[in-house]
């Protein structure tokens, strides 16, 4: 696999007689070439119970993670070669879905609303936050993957 490639084996197995009838869970997995195996299933806000397993990642849940990850793995690059000492970084990101001009529902847009500690002689002031969320979400691969309209609310 080269660099440029990232990996994801889905698996999913039927278990019972009730395929046809839309009937079967939406339990599954994800693996990753690291290791790690996540529970993953559809969203119980689309497939009810007991189709689907809300204790299980969601794909919608995954990209909404997924940005906030690459933006938050952004911002901490971003900060570092500016000399600023990031001590905490969290996130409590929203993503909402809606209907498109088909009918589709697909997340149209994802909240990211990011707390951040620092310490360290170099503290940023509010205007440089700001440049610095714009530079990260300018720079995330995520974003720059995705229509969905991504906006940051950040904490000063």
């Amino acid at each position: 696999m080269s660099a440029g490639e990232h990996k994801a084996v889905i698996s999913w197995r039927r278990h019972g007689p009730d395929f046809l009838q839309g009937k079967y869970s939406r339990e599954h997995t994800w693996a990753f070439d690291g290791g790690v195996t996540v529970a993953a299933s559809s969203s119980p806000a689309v497939v009810p119970a007991p189709y689907s397993n809300p204790a299980n990642v969601d794909p919608e849940e995954a990209l909404v993670a997924a940005v906030s990850s690459c933006h938050m793995l952004t911002y901490l690059h971003l900060a570092s070669r500016r000399g600023i000492q990031v001590d905490s970084y969290e996130d409590e990101a929203v993503g909402v879905m809606t209907k498109n001009e088909k009918g589709t529902p697909w997340v149209s847009a994802i909240a990211l609303h990011p707390r951040i500690a620092y310490g360290g002689a170099k503290i940023p002031g509010a205007a440089e936050v700001a440049e610095l969320h714009h530079l990260a979400h300018e720079r995330c691969f995520i974003a720059n993957s995705i229509k969905t309209e991504v906006t940051v609310s950040a904490a000063t």
